[in-house]
């Protein structure tokens, strides 16, 4: 194997930790701030790039750091390494947000797995993160995450997190249709596009967007069923202003609360 071969275990429900098992001289690597506890014999370096290609150069560092910023990641990535000596080290990972960490053996996927921005945690050692550019114009500006999105490539175990509760979709010669930001991950097999929702009226008064995603082709995809940026604004529309002032769902209940409030 390229990849570094770990044990793991998931705990919790709506807010999980991953607690992965390293051998002697066995690594992890995960975004910067992830890591909840380690035990006494790991060590950890923050370094520039995944660590997926030995001996690299200056030139192809640089690059891999500037294909992070434009995911919006930190250009740095943390590995965690068992130093310790004999027996088995622990050291554990926790979702940013509420949701579901997924385990993803990346041998049974054909080694690849595309994924939106963030959705990244932690895998073994030899997991290159890279960028996938979108093939279509329409999808960069339309699908909910722009022209870029993450690539996994590797043989061994990766860890994403996604809002909600995940469904694991399988595929076979199909097509579904998904609200764009209920995407989480899907395999190379995939074909991704953007299209109209519907007629006009359905556009503009259905609630659902101006465009869903259609997925198509044999492979596997991955959904969420609360992307963070819809709990964002949900917490948004009832939080209240900076000045003080009420900012309700809808504008008549909100008036009615600020009258009651005096306001």
């Amino acid at each position: 194997m390229q990849c570094h071969e770990v044990d793991y275990e998931i705990y919790g429900d709506d807010m999980q930790v991953v607690e992965v098992e390293l051998d002697p001289e066995e690594s992890v690597i995960a975004e910067a701030g992830a890591m909840n506890w380690m035990e006494d014999g790991i060590t950890f370096e923050t370094r520039m790039g995944d660590g997926s290609t030995a001996n690299e150069g200056v030139f192809n560092k640089l690059l891999n750091v500037g294909k992070r910023m434009l995911t919006g990641e930190s250009i740095f990535m943390t590995h965690f390494t068992h130093t310790g000596g004999s027996g088995k080290r622990r050291v554990a990972f926790a979702a940013p947000y509420p949701g579901k960490i997924i385990p993803v053996d990346m041998s049974k996927i054909h080694h690849e797995l595309i994924c939106q921005k963030d959705a990244f945690l932690c895998a073994a050692l030899g997991t290159e993160v890279s960028i996938a550019f979108t093939k279509r114009l329409g999808t960069g500006f339309f699908g909910g995450e722009g022209f870029i999105l993450q690539r996994l490539r590797g043989d061994g175990m990766a860890f994403i997190h996604a809002g909600g509760t995940v469904i694991k979709k399988e595929l076979n010669n199909d097509v579904i249709r998904v609200d764009t930001g209920c995407i989480v991950a899907f395999s190379p097999g995939i074909d991704y596009n953007i299209e109209r929702a519907g007629g006009l009226k359905s556009m503009f008064f259905g609630g659902e967007g101006l465009f869903l995603a259609t997925l198509r082709g044999t492979g596997t995809v991955f959904l969420q069923s609360l992307p963070f940026s819809r709990l964002a604004d949900r917490v948004l529309q009832h939080a209240p202003s900076v000045g003080g002032k009420r900012q309700g769902e809808g504008s008549v209940l909100g008036r009615i609360g600020g009258i009651i409030d005096g306001d």
